[in-house]
């Protein structure tokens, strides 16, 4: 679970995220379930074949009661490419109505040639008003969903944002991250010069950072040997956090060394002054590795059987806020110094 929150909080996890959830909201859930499409305002060539023949054979009555040629040719027109297809089918079935005055339809709406034909009132029929198809609305489903889908869109962009510039400061260079935070303080930090200490020189020498906010913070580095054989890794991760919310509260660090040639990963944990004192923590930490104070200038060693690593404590500083003081890290610089043995 923890991981998938992890991955949650990456911009471009949580931006399709937020995209693929509004998409199943506003189509399946708006748009198929509780607003599924409705037809309004159709256009008479929209109608069943059934209808046409129903609804041609009322503008034939109406304009045999009226002569109306205009309002005749607009119906005729609402039809579309069904027009012709079903005056064919009312010709060949009547249905009462006189062929005279269908062929006198025909002619106006065809050559908008309106011959003289004495009109016959057809038994039952009645004048309709004028139905002029209308085309291009918009119902207001249509209007809905766009707007869902617009809000659905907006509330992605905003999660985006949201974890985009979470944990980031504003400043006169612009956003600056922990991690670019961590980077320039490692930059900044002065190595330990060991042939200067009347010892030999280390095989390779990393800088690990770490600032509040960093909640995926997991530095590693390939030990290789100065002919380029691949030798092991090592590096330095969040082990424990305090409390709860944003940004993680870190009290306690691992500080592992990888050995090709040796079975077992050395594992060391730097704890927060809370964290050798509470019992709990303590003894939950102990069994990832062995505990060891976290103090500016403080070393530890771990060894493997090729390997010999130096953790120097570069700098350190405790955040402040409402948990027990000294409990979490505001910043950690960490040296890593590797021998061969």
């Amino acid at each position: 679970m923890s991981k998938i929150l992890d991955y949650l909080k990456r911009p471009t996890v949580a931006g399709a995220a937020g995209f693929v959830l509004g998409l199943f909201i506003g189509l399946v859930v708006l748009g198929w379930g509780l607003w599924p499409a409705e037809w309004t305002d159709a256009s008479p060539a929209q109608l069943h074949p059934g209808y046409q023949e129903m609804y041609l054979k009322m503008a034939i009555e109406s304009y045999a009661t009226t002569g109306n040629a205009a309002d005749a040719k607009a119906r005729w027109d609402g039809l579309g490419d069904a027009a012709a297809e079903t005056l064919t089918t009312l010709k060949t079935t009547p249905g009462g109505l006189d062929t005279a005055v269908v062929a006198a339809f025909e002619s106006a709406v065809t050559t908008g040639v309106v011959p003289v034909v004495e009109a016959t009132a057809v038994p039952g029929a009645e004048a309709t008003p004028a139905m002029v198809a209308e085309e291009g609305g918009k119902s207001n489903l249509t209007t809905l969903l766009i707007v869902m889908c617009v809000i659905t869109l907006l509330i992605g962009a905003a999660l985006a944002a949201y974890f985009i510039l979470q944990g980031r400061k504003h400043s006169g260079k612009g956003i600056i991250t922990p991690q670019m935070e961590a980077q320039e303080a490692a930059q900044a930090a002065e190595w330990t010069d060991y042939s200067t200490m009347g010892e030999e020189a280390p095989m390779m020498q990393f800088m690990a950072s770490y600032r509040l906010g960093d909640d995926l913070f997991d530095d590693s580095f390939s030990i290789d040997s100065p002919a380029g054989e691949f030798l092991g890794e090592c590096g330095v991760g969040i082990s424990e956090t305090i409390g709860v919310g944003e940004p993680k509260k870190v009290t306690a660090f691992e500080v592992w060394l990888f050995d090709k040639n040796d079975i077992q990963t050395v594992t060391k944990v730097l704890m927060s002054a809370h964290a050798l004192t509470d019992a709990g923590i303590r003894q939950k930490l102990e069994t990832k590795g062995e505990p060891v104070a976290t103090e500016p200038g403080n070393q530890t060693v771990l060894e493997t059987a090729t390997l010999k690593l130096v953790a120097r404590i570069v700098d350190m500083t405790y955040g402040q806020g409402a948990l027990p003081e000294a409990s979490f890290f505001e910043s950690l610089i960490l040296e890593l110094a590797v021998w061969a043995k």
